[in-house]
């Protein structure tokens, strides 16, 4: 006989994300509806690494 194998599904596991930014106070997934001032505004963002 063959012994079953369950495998533990992680919380979250297989599940999409989209990244979601504030800009100037909006809730955004992607910048296709933005005007050229706030998609200049963040091309200029400066990003900070973490260690």
């Amino acid at each position: 006989m063959e012994k079953e194998v369950k495998k533990t599904k992680m919380v979250g596991e297989g599940v999409g994300f989209d990244r979601i930014r504030r800009i100037t106070g909006y809730l955004v997934g992607t910048l296709d509806r933005f005007n050229n001032a706030k998609k200049a505004e963040v091309a200029d963002r400066v990003c900070h690494g973490t260690k």
